[in-house]
């Protein structure tokens, strides 16, 4: 295995983020009376004391960060947390993309938050589609190529966005590829892995590889498999001294105290375990989904998929649109993301009495 200098990765981020005095934020030390960071000395009324709303929380929740870490089996140092993935690719690509020099590579049909990141910091996007008829697999030789030479289309290639399970497709990307991509990435390019749905996937997770493979960054949410969309709490898995330059242009205070306390509360034994039964259950319920709508007669083609979704090629979408508004179903319809053709629709795998609705109105 090559061995990667760490330094080199930290100066392809932006000067002037490296030679930024991050905010102070106010002392954290819960055994002094808080009179230095002019917040109320009263709790709102109708809230709990207890949960000391009036006080600024903990910029980095550390019993949040701890349980996290153990949770996925990775050092705490190595962990940010975040609002989200969202935070995290809106981090990376402020502290490492100089606009209008700088590129960022997408391989869509995929997430559209990296494009959206990148259009916002100023810099370039290169594509790199994947192979609808292989489904929606990795065109590698050209993803490996751009990596090696650390520059697409003249700008320098500083983020590789690789989204596994894939969003919206479905698909996990071949690990064997995935790796010879890190391994090629060295100290040039930032090989970002998005495992929003890792825990639906059964792939293992690229959280234990970070510790070998300082160029690899992995972004992991709360909000699929764990529940928790609305309290917005998401990781991001680097190398310390990538995790201490991102900590650098973080908001000070980015995790609501409530959200953070139901995130550990998550993370808990016996929280786990049910989350585990449920997941369990998603993936039992995605697989009856499937094998119903590929017997229908009013569907296409279901695409495999390893998330809590399906991705289903409809004959008649506008049909199936009204079917499900009869049900009071609402799906996203992606007839107009380019790649994915005129009959599609990405439908979330529900309960077993939503999925039970769902296979009478859609067969």
């Amino acid at each position: 295995m090559t061995q990667v200098d760490v330094g080199a990765l930290i100066n392809l981020a932006r000067a002037a983020v490296r030679s930024l005095t991050p905010y102070e934020h106010a002392s954290w030390d819960q055994t002094f009376d808080r009179l230095h960071a002019n917040e109320s000395p009263w709790p709102p009324e109708g809230t709990d004391p207890a949960l000391a709303l009036q006080r600024y929380p903990e910029p980095q929740p550390q019993e949040l960060v701890q349980a996290y870490a153990r949770h996925l089996g990775v050092d705490p140092a190595s962990v940010l947390v975040g609002r989200g993935s969202d935070e995290g690719i809106d981090l990376l690509t402020r502290a490492f993309c100089e606009a209008r020099l700088d590129s960022v590579l997408i391989t869509p049909p995929t997430f559209g938050m990296y494009a959206v990141a990148a259009r916002i910091q100023g810099a370039f996007i290169a594509e790199v589609p994947l192979a609808r008829d292989s489904g929606f697999g990795l065109d590698f030789v050209e993803v490996i190529g751009a990596v090696r030479t650390g520059y697409v289309n003249g700008a320098r290639l500083k983020i590789l966005w690789l989204c596994t399970p894939n969003n919206p497709t479905g698909n996990a990307l071949p690990a064997d590829q995935v790796q010879r991509i890190i391994d090629a990435a060295n100290e040039r390019v930032l090989v970002v892995i998005d495992e929003a749905y890792a825990d639906f996937s059964t792939q293992p997770s690229w959280v234990t590889k970070v510790k070998d493979h300082p160029q690899l960054v992995v972004l992991r949410t709360m909000s699929k498999a764990h529940a928790l969309a609305g309290a917005r709490i998401g990781a991001l898995v680097a190398h310390p001294r990538i995790v201490a330059l991102l900590r650098k242009i973080i908001p000070p205070y980015a995790i609501a105290r409530e959200s953070a306390l139901a995130a550990v509360a998550a993370l808990q034994p016996a929280a786990l375990a049910r989350t585990a039964e449920r997941v369990a259950l998603l993936r039992s319920e995605r697989e009856r989904l499937a094998t119903a709508f590929g017997a229908s007669p009013k569907i296409q083609k279901v695409w495999p998929s390893e998330a809590n979704f399906l991705l289903v090629d409809f004959k008649d979408p506008d049909a199936a649109l009204r079917a499900l508004a009869a049900e009071h179903f609402v799906v996203r319809d992606f007839r107009n993301k380019r790649g994915l053709g005129p009959g599609a629709l990405r439908i979330t795998v529900g309960s077993p009495a939503q999925n039970d609705a769902l296979i009478r109105s859609l067969t």
